[in-house]
Protein backbone atom coordinates (compact mmCIF):
# COMPACT_ATOMS: atom_id res chain seq x y z
CA UNK A 1 0.00 0.00 0.00
CA UNK A 2 1.57 3.48 -0.62
CA UNK A 3 2.26 5.89 2.13
CA UNK A 4 -0.15 9.08 2.11
CA UNK A 5 2.68 10.97 3.34
CA UNK A 6 4.25 9.49 -0.15
CA UNK A 7 0.22 10.22 -1.68
CA UNK A 8 0.25 13.85 -0.85
CA UNK A 9 3.57 15.45 -1.82
CA UNK A 10 3.46 14.02 -5.45
CA UNK A 11 0.05 15.13 -5.23
CA UNK A 12 1.15 19.07 -4.49
CA UNK A 13 4.14 18.74 -6.63
CA UNK A 14 1.76 18.27 -9.82
CA UNK A 15 0.19 21.55 -8.76
CA UNK A 16 3.61 23.05 -7.06
CA UNK A 17 2.32 23.93 -4.26
CA UNK A 18 3.73 23.22 -0.68
CA UNK A 19 2.25 21.24 1.96
CA UNK A 20 1.54 22.40 5.29
CA UNK A 21 1.58 20.64 8.09
CA UNK A 22 -0.19 21.43 11.49
CA UNK A 23 1.47 19.80 15.20
CA UNK A 24 -0.78 19.37 18.07
CA UNK A 25 0.16 17.46 21.59
CA UNK A 26 -2.15 14.35 21.45
CA UNK A 27 -4.31 14.40 24.48
CA UNK A 28 -4.61 18.11 25.12
CA UNK A 29 -6.99 18.71 26.49
CA UNK A 30 -8.15 14.87 26.12
CA UNK A 31 -7.70 12.53 23.29
CA UNK A 32 -11.29 13.04 21.95
CA UNK A 33 -10.63 16.66 21.73
CA UNK A 34 -7.66 15.45 19.97
CA UNK A 35 -9.59 13.58 17.16
CA UNK A 36 -12.14 16.35 16.61
CA UNK A 37 -9.18 18.63 16.47
CA UNK A 38 -7.51 16.14 13.50
CA UNK A 39 -10.80 16.12 11.69
CA UNK A 40 -11.42 20.12 11.54
CA UNK A 41 -7.65 20.75 10.59
CA UNK A 42 -8.14 18.43 7.71
CA UNK A 43 -11.07 20.95 6.61
CA UNK A 44 -9.06 24.15 7.32
CA UNK A 45 -6.33 22.72 4.56
CA UNK A 46 -4.12 20.43 6.67
CA UNK A 47 -1.52 18.09 4.82
CA UNK A 48 -0.09 16.74 7.32
CA UNK A 49 -0.80 16.24 10.75
CA UNK A 50 1.46 15.56 13.73
CA UNK A 51 0.34 14.34 17.07
CA UNK A 52 2.75 15.00 19.82
CA UNK A 53 3.11 12.17 22.09
CA UNK A 54 3.33 13.81 25.27
CA UNK A 55 6.45 12.52 27.16
CA UNK A 56 7.68 13.95 30.69
CA UNK A 57 11.03 15.54 29.47
CA UNK A 58 10.66 17.07 26.15
CA UNK A 59 14.17 18.41 25.60
CA UNK A 60 13.48 19.65 21.87
CA UNK A 61 10.58 21.32 22.79
CA UNK A 62 10.20 25.13 23.96
CA UNK A 63 7.32 26.17 26.66
CA UNK A 64 4.48 26.08 24.97
CA UNK A 65 4.64 22.63 23.68
CA UNK A 66 6.10 21.54 27.35
CA UNK A 67 2.91 22.38 28.22
CA UNK A 68 0.75 20.87 25.83
CA UNK A 69 2.56 17.75 27.16
CA UNK A 70 2.14 18.27 30.26
CA UNK A 71 -1.55 18.78 30.33
CA UNK A 72 -1.62 15.35 27.51
CA UNK A 73 0.20 13.56 30.73
CA UNK A 74 -2.64 15.06 33.12
CA UNK A 75 -5.44 13.63 30.70
CA UNK A 76 -3.72 10.52 31.10
CA UNK A 77 -2.67 9.91 27.45
CA UNK A 78 -0.24 6.76 26.53
CA UNK A 79 1.37 5.57 23.45
CA UNK A 80 -1.77 3.24 23.57
CA UNK A 81 -4.15 5.97 23.70
CA UNK A 82 -2.12 7.93 20.67
CA UNK A 83 -2.53 4.98 18.41
CA UNK A 84 -6.24 4.14 19.39
CA UNK A 85 -7.04 7.64 18.64
CA UNK A 86 -5.19 7.43 15.42
CA UNK A 87 -7.59 4.47 14.39
CA UNK A 88 -10.87 6.63 15.49
CA UNK A 89 -9.48 9.04 13.03
CA UNK A 90 -9.31 6.85 9.97
CA UNK A 91 -12.63 6.04 10.68
CA UNK A 92 -13.32 9.18 9.17
CA UNK A 93 -10.32 10.38 7.15
CA UNK A 94 -7.19 9.79 5.12
CA UNK A 95 -5.50 12.64 6.67
CA UNK A 96 -1.74 11.82 6.37
CA UNK A 97 -0.41 11.65 10.40
CA UNK A 98 3.36 11.37 11.56
CA UNK A 99 3.64 10.59 15.65
CA UNK A 100 6.12 13.18 16.91
CA UNK A 101 8.09 11.60 19.96
CA UNK A 102 10.88 11.21 21.89
CA UNK A 103 12.19 7.25 22.84
CA UNK A 104 11.27 6.46 26.17
CA UNK A 105 7.76 5.87 25.51
CA UNK A 106 8.92 3.59 22.21
CA UNK A 107 11.23 1.53 24.44
CA UNK A 108 9.03 0.96 26.82
CA UNK A 109 6.59 0.01 24.12
CA UNK A 110 9.20 -1.94 22.28
CA UNK A 111 10.53 -1.32 19.14
CA UNK A 112 8.65 -3.74 17.10
CA UNK A 113 5.71 -4.06 18.75
CA UNK A 114 5.30 0.32 18.36
CA UNK A 115 6.33 -0.01 14.44
CA UNK A 116 3.35 -2.92 13.95
CA UNK A 117 1.13 -1.36 16.03
CA UNK A 118 1.28 2.27 14.65
CA UNK A 119 0.72 0.79 10.69
CA UNK A 120 -2.07 -1.20 11.77
CA UNK A 121 -3.71 2.12 13.65
CA UNK A 122 -2.72 3.96 10.30
CA UNK A 123 0.08 6.17 11.27
CA UNK A 124 2.37 7.26 8.14
CA UNK A 125 5.37 8.23 9.73
CA UNK A 126 7.56 8.79 13.09
CA UNK A 127 9.62 11.72 14.26
CA UNK A 128 11.89 9.70 16.95
CA UNK A 129 13.64 12.77 18.10
CA UNK A 130 16.13 12.03 20.41
CA UNK A 131 17.18 8.63 18.22
CA UNK A 132 20.49 9.04 16.38
CA UNK A 133 20.45 7.92 13.18
CA UNK A 134 23.44 5.60 14.12
CA UNK A 135 21.46 3.87 16.97
CA UNK A 136 18.84 3.26 14.85
CA UNK A 137 20.13 -0.57 13.78
CA UNK A 138 19.06 -4.17 15.21
CA UNK A 139 15.50 -4.87 16.14
CA UNK A 140 14.14 -1.51 15.11
CA UNK A 141 15.38 -1.55 11.14
CA UNK A 142 12.88 -3.44 10.28
CA UNK A 143 10.64 -3.21 7.09
CA UNK A 144 7.75 -1.08 7.58
CA UNK A 145 5.23 1.06 5.34
CA UNK A 146 5.60 3.81 8.63
CA UNK A 147 8.17 6.65 7.15
CA UNK A 148 11.14 7.19 9.08
CA UNK A 149 11.41 11.18 9.38
CA UNK A 150 14.57 12.72 10.13
CA UNK A 151 15.72 15.94 11.51
CA UNK A 152 18.40 18.30 10.11
CA UNK A 153 19.53 21.21 12.00
CA UNK A 154 21.69 24.15 10.75
CA UNK A 155 24.39 23.14 12.98
CA UNK A 156 24.50 19.91 10.95
CA UNK A 157 28.38 19.02 9.43
CA UNK A 158 27.73 18.99 5.59
CA UNK A 159 28.56 15.52 5.65
CA UNK A 160 25.98 14.37 8.61
CA UNK A 161 23.53 16.24 6.11
CA UNK A 162 24.41 13.88 3.55
CA UNK A 163 24.32 10.58 5.92
CA UNK A 164 20.88 11.66 7.88
CA UNK A 165 19.21 12.48 4.10
CA UNK A 166 20.04 9.03 2.96
CA UNK A 167 18.28 7.27 5.88
CA UNK A 168 15.39 9.49 6.20
CA UNK A 169 12.03 8.28 4.62
CA UNK A 170 8.97 10.71 4.16
CA UNK A 171 9.92 13.81 3.78
CA UNK A 172 13.25 15.53 5.53
CA UNK A 173 12.39 17.59 8.42
CA UNK A 174 14.65 21.15 8.47
CA UNK A 175 14.97 23.00 11.99
CA UNK A 176 15.06 26.48 10.32
CA UNK A 177 16.87 27.97 13.55
CA UNK A 178 18.71 26.82 16.65
CA UNK A 179 17.05 25.77 19.71
CA UNK A 180 13.68 24.67 20.82
CA UNK A 181 10.25 24.99 19.18
CA UNK A 182 8.47 28.37 19.71
CA UNK A 183 7.26 31.14 17.75
CA UNK A 184 9.39 33.90 16.24
CA UNK A 185 9.03 37.50 14.77
CA UNK A 186 11.59 36.25 12.01
CA UNK A 187 12.74 33.90 9.17
CA UNK A 188 16.17 33.08 9.96
CA UNK A 189 18.02 34.03 7.26
CA UNK A 190 20.11 31.18 6.51
CA UNK A 191 17.24 29.23 5.64
CA UNK A 192 17.14 29.21 1.99
CA UNK A 193 20.81 27.50 1.78
CA UNK A 194 20.18 25.06 4.55
CA UNK A 195 16.90 23.74 2.15
CA UNK A 196 19.18 23.96 -0.61
CA UNK A 197 22.41 21.67 1.18
CA UNK A 198 19.79 18.92 1.85
CA UNK A 199 17.75 18.67 -1.61
CA UNK A 200 21.70 18.51 -3.02
CA UNK A 201 21.78 15.45 -1.00
CA UNK A 202 18.28 13.80 -1.53
CA UNK A 203 15.05 13.73 -3.56
CA UNK A 204 12.74 13.57 -1.01
CA UNK A 205 11.08 16.47 -0.06
CA UNK A 206 11.69 18.95 2.54
CA UNK A 207 9.91 20.42 5.27
CA UNK A 208 10.81 23.49 7.91
CA UNK A 209 9.46 24.02 10.99
CA UNK A 210 10.39 25.65 14.75
CA UNK A 211 9.25 28.92 14.60
CA UNK A 212 6.95 29.50 12.23
CA UNK A 213 3.46 31.09 13.07
CA UNK A 214 1.86 33.73 10.87
CA UNK A 215 0.54 33.24 6.91
CA UNK A 216 3.73 36.18 6.07
CA UNK A 217 5.85 33.54 7.48
CA UNK A 218 4.21 30.30 5.90
CA UNK A 219 4.11 32.15 2.84
CA UNK A 220 7.73 33.13 3.03
CA UNK A 221 8.75 29.50 4.05
CA UNK A 222 6.47 28.39 1.17
CA UNK A 223 8.36 29.68 -1.07
CA UNK A 224 12.00 28.00 -0.76
CA UNK A 225 10.42 24.85 0.59
CA UNK A 226 8.26 21.70 -0.02
CA UNK A 227 6.25 21.76 2.95
CA UNK A 228 6.05 24.32 5.87
CA UNK A 229 5.20 23.11 9.85
CA UNK A 230 3.17 25.20 12.59
CA UNK A 231 2.88 23.69 15.51
CA UNK A 232 3.38 26.11 18.93
CA UNK A 233 1.21 28.90 17.70
CA UNK A 234 -1.26 26.61 17.19
CA UNK A 235 -0.77 24.69 20.32
CA UNK A 236 -1.00 27.55 22.52
CA UNK A 237 -5.01 28.40 20.80
CA UNK A 238 -5.35 25.23 22.09
CA UNK A 239 -4.20 26.26 25.34
CA UNK A 240 -6.28 29.21 25.30
CA UNK A 241 -9.48 27.65 24.17
CA UNK A 242 -9.11 23.98 25.43
CA UNK A 243 -12.45 24.18 27.82
CA UNK A 244 -14.89 25.72 25.34
CA UNK A 245 -16.92 23.66 23.22
CA UNK A 246 -16.51 25.35 19.83
CA UNK A 247 -12.35 24.44 20.59
CA UNK A 248 -12.02 22.76 17.07
CA UNK A 249 -13.31 25.67 15.25
CA UNK A 250 -11.31 28.50 16.78
CA UNK A 251 -8.48 26.56 15.92
CA UNK A 252 -9.57 25.68 12.39
CA UNK A 253 -10.38 29.70 11.91
CA UNK A 254 -6.61 30.12 12.81
CA UNK A 255 -5.45 27.52 10.85
CA UNK A 256 -7.21 28.53 7.60
CA UNK A 257 -5.07 31.53 6.37
CA UNK A 258 -2.06 29.32 7.37
CA UNK A 259 -2.66 26.41 5.50
CA UNK A 260 -3.79 28.74 2.52
CA UNK A 261 -0.60 31.00 2.91
CA UNK A 262 1.07 27.89 1.18
CA UNK A 263 -0.94 27.62 -1.84
CA UNK A 264 0.52 30.62 -3.59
Amino acid sequence: MQNRIDQTFERLRTSHQSAFIAYIGAGDPTLAATATLALALEKAGVDILELGVPFSDPVADGIVNQLAAQRGLASGTTLQGVLDTVRTIRTQSQLPIVLYTYMNPVYRFGFREFLAAAEDAGVDGVLLLDLPPDEDFGEFNVASNVRRIRLIAPTTPPERVIELARRAEGFVYYVSREGVTGERSTIASTLEAGVASIRAATQLPVVVGFGISTPDQAREVAGKADGVVVGSAIVKHIAEFGGQPDLAERVAEFVRPLAAATKH
